[in-house]
């Protein structure tokens, strides 16, 4: 049995394992994306981290987040940081993983301070994601980044 431990306050029991939607940036076919996906989720991986600059993860994820929409934490994230921008990969993020929420979409790689007033400012991609929030599009909303400054500004 894979370890979990509790992720935050999500409520979600996550696996100390994710699969990374990250390996798609290098060349892999399709039979062995599928057996890699597989064989994980079925040695009990129950957390995706997915974004849409990823190359083709989404695409090539899409039919396993379908199958096993149920037993997974799915994650992703945008580098989108203007309100319109982000509800549109949001939305298309969506439609490529074939499914109807995210349990944490995430605004990926806010390091830089304007990026940080851009995407939380009154037209910024935080706007979009609130919005579909309420929507019950996502479950979490987070934010990655390599700056301890920005999250502290951010929080």
């Amino acid at each position: 049995m894979m370890e979990k431990r509790p992720l935050g306050e999500t409520g979600h029991t996550s696996t100390l394992i994710t699969l990374g939607g990250a390996i798609f940036l290098h060349p892999i076919s399709s039979k062995e994306a599928d057996e890699f996906i597989e064989s994980a989720l079925d040695r009990g991986i129950n957390h995706i981290d997915v974004a849409p600059t990823y190359g083709d993860a989404e695409l090539r994820m899409g039919k396993w987040v379908k199958d096993y929409r149920e037993n997974i934490f799915l994650a992703c994230k945008t580098t989108k940081r203007i309100r319109k921008e982000a509800s549109e990969e949001l939305h298309r993020s969506l439609k490529r993983l074939q499914t109807d929420y995210f349990d944490i979409y995430q605004l990926h790689g806010l390091d830089d301070p304007e990026d940080l007033k851009i995407a939380l400012g009154e037209d910024g991609a935080m706007r979009a994601i609130v919005e579909a929030k309420e929507q019950d599009l996502v479950k979490n909303i987070g934010i990655t980044n390599h700056n301890p400054e920005n999250i502290l500004q951010a929080l």
